[in-house]
């Protein structure tokens, strides 16, 4: 079974100095993190690389820097599985609608941020997932990230920080 920590819209040092310590707590022991963008500064990747494997797409927020080392988009494989890393873009409302066409090539999940309201939802077969913001709460009731398993299938917790 592989254990994967995934992160968005951390907006560092906008939003807060650095990523809660609860969530670095949590990703000491995944394969992997992912995290789908707005970022603001390349420093909130170099912590979360200290920690485990760390793939990242660049957001709307992001600092030219960060913008010119991240893609928009990428294809991680975990197993036998396919998932889809992509920020999203546009009004906050209906993202699922307008990111699921964002990969020409099959894939079992997408991980999305950009709303900050957290996602956990299947839809003909592919898995959304949207972590939430661990530091703001513009479009959520409460701060969160989250955590996918993959071994038989893809399946995605959302966790709310305490």
């Amino acid at each position: 079974m592989t254990r994967i920590g995934v992160i968005s819209d951390t907006h560092i040092p906008i939003n807060a100095k650095k990523i809660p310590d609860e969530i670095y707590t949590a990703f000491k022991d995944v394969d992997l993190i992912l995290h789908a963008g707005d970022l603001i500064e390349l420093s909130v990747l170099n912590d979360l690389k200290k920690l485990a494997d760390t793939q990242a797409v660049r957001g709307n927020m992001d600092s030219m820097e960060t913008q010119r080392h991240l893609p928009v988009k990428k294809i991680i494989k975990v197993e036998k599985f396919s998932i889809g890393l992509i920020h999203g873009f546009g009004s906050p409302f209906n993202l699922m609608d307008r990111i699921k066409d964002e990969f020409s090539e099959k894939v079992d999940a997408i991980v999305f941020g950009h709303s900050h309201a957290p996602a956990n939802e299947v839809r003909d077969g592919i898995l959304y997932f949207n972590p939430g913001s661990p530091t703001d709460k513009i479009f959520a009731r409460y701060n969160s990230y989250g955590m996918l398993t993959v071994d038989k299938k893809i399946e995605g917790r959302i966790i709310k920080l305490t």
